[in-house]
């Protein structure tokens, strides 16, 4: 419900929270102010933070520091080789005496505490929530009930939302008492304010940041469209209470992101690699860290990150919060949550095997690999009698989809196209015009398919099926978004006929009507 976006307005740079330098940072003489008042969540007063040791955590550490000189402190991508962190000191927590921080904010509303149990059972079970942990917190299922100031709400006002998704309506309680937790959910179930809200909560309940200090919250995401997405999020509810962000990804300069990360911001929101160059270089550290959130932990896994996120982890406090979300629960998801997230309470908003969201209609159109342009030319002419048009068409090589690009605009349809091959200021410029409707069909390859988060998208047209039936769930999951409803189509050709088994699954998974040709 909550990854409503308006514009295109992420991308390097610290967040519209507070007083703007002119390169987009924060007057350091501006930051400082004194509480907040009139929106529930004055900060306390600064407290002096256990900084032991002298590793670039302000704590002991094995391997030596980070070291600082000029190659090192390079920005404009340096001769840096090697595995990403492998030069970070190993930080001996047991040595260090942490200074306690507050992270349980949570007081049920008077609602909340009334609620019989036959409604929250009721609720529970109409959205197929299923939990797993001890002392778990009642939902809360009006945005009146966790206790957000009145700018929050008046913001979710304003985008015309009557409830909180069922991952917001358990999430926020759990999350606001300082639990760990592990979040499954279908792309579009409104995750990423699951746990931007909380952050804010979170990060106004401390100490106000100190010259040389890291983030309090940092999101840890799989791509940089996805971070940046995350980070419009975090704009629109963080302005008010003077939490600022940045979005740390690779693919673009490094000298913005690292004058924003020096400058001091409360909120980091990055991809693992660029996060471990600049925590090598000293540009920034995690001493202050005491919310983690992990976005698409499948998905960072695929993408072979674990490394890199055992290596951030291991430079953060351990008696943090964490957060972890995911669209599935393979092996490798569960154990990295066993491993890092302590005594966590499990959501599972579906059913915990892989599922599309039953809110798309999918089809599939058995066909040959010669027939394909002809029957997207006859889809896209029905598509474009309907009120709304917003299109994605996944295609399976870069090259295919300036060609499919060009076949759609000789049609005389308004397209973009977005791939690999596309620098990061023709991505922006993508994304946006199709955000804002200057474009109304969006052909891109699998880079797309998870970092893409627009909730106007009505159709989704696999022309390539894709390698998996896990990318199949995903790819379609950009429509279908905030309890919308959206259509998939699939060209499906013999080539695929591999895929046949595991595709039914999700058809039948969904009750969807399953073409014999399939079977």
């Amino acid at each position: 419900m909550f990854d409503r976006r308006n514009g295109d307005r992420a991308g390097p740079g610290v967040g519209g929270m507070g007083a703007m330098g002119g390169s987009g940072g924060v007057y350091r003489d501006q930051q400082r102010g004194g509480p907040m008042r009139g929106n529930g969540l004055a900060r306390p007063r600064p407290a002096p933070y256990a900084r032991g040791g002298v590793g670039g955590n302000g704590a002991p550490f094995r391997g030596g520091p980070p070291r600082a000189g000029n190659n090192d402190r390079r920005m404009d991508g340096g001769n840096n080789t090697g595995t990403p962190g492998e030069r970070l000191p190993t930080i001996i927590w047991s040595e260090i005496k942490l200074t306690p921080f507050e992270k349980n904010f949570y007081q049920p509303s008077t609602t909340v505490v009334e609620r019989s149990k036959n409604d929250v059972d009721g609720f529970l079970t109409s959205n197929e929530v299923t939990l797993k942990g001890d002392g778990i917190p009642s939902p809360n299922i009006e945005f009146s009930e966790p206790g957000f100031p009145e700018h929050v709400l008046a913001e979710i006002k304003k985008m015309g939302f009557a409830k909180p998704t069922a991952i917001q309506a358990q999430g926020w309680p759990i999350a606001l008492s300082g639990r760990d937790m592990v979040g499954v959910a279908q792309t579009g179930s409104g995750k990423t304010l699951a746990y931007v809200l909380p952050a804010v909560v979170h990060i106004s309940h401390q100490a106000r940041l100190e010259r040389g200090d890291g983030p309090i919250a940092l999101i840890l995401a799989p791509t940089r469209e996805l971070a940046q997405q995350i980070q419009q999020v975090a704009n629109d509810f963080g302005s008010k209470t003077h939490v600022r962000n940045t979005c740390i990804f690779g693919g673009a300069p490094k000298q913005p992101q690292a004058r924003d990360l020096e400058r001091g911001v409360e909120i980091v929101i990055a991809t693992p690699g660029r996060l471990l160059d600049f925590l090598e270089r000293g540009v920034t550290n995690l001493r202050r860290c005491t919310y983690l959130v992990l976005d698409e932990a499948d998905r960072m896994l695929d993408m072979g990150f674990e490394p890199q996120i055992r290596r951030i982890i291991k430079q953060i406090r351990p008696d943090r919060q964490v957060l972890m979300w995911s669209a599935t629960w393979p092996k490798e998801v569960r154990n990295l949550a066993e491993e890092f997230l302590d005594n966590y309470i499990q959501i599972n908003i579906g059913s915990l095997t892989l599922s599309a969201n039953h809110n798309i209609l999918q089809i599939v159109d058995v066909c040959e690999e010669n027939e394909k342009d002809n029957k997207l030319i006859k889809l896209l002419s029905e598509i474009s009698a309907e009120s709304e048009t917003k299109t994605i068409i996944f295609v399976e090589t870069k090259k295919r989809v300036d060609e499919i690009t060009r076949v759609i605009g000789r049609n005389g349809w308004r397209v973009c196209a977005i791939h690999g091959d596309k620098s990061q200021q023709e991505r922006d410029f993508v994304l946006s015009s199709f955000r804002n409707g200057r474009h109304s069909i969006l052909v891109a390859t699998d880079v797309a398919a998870r970092g893409l988060d627009v909730d106007d998208v009505k159709f989704v047209i696999n022309y390539d099926y894709p390698s998996n039936s896990e990318d199949y769930v995903h790819r379609i999951g950009r429509t279908g978004r905030s309890n919308n409803t959206g259509t998939a189509y699939t060209l499906f050709t013999t080539s695929n006929a591999n895929k046949a088994n595991d595709l039914i699954q999700v058809l039948r998974e969904a009750n969807q009507v399953i073409n014999p040709r399939l079977v």
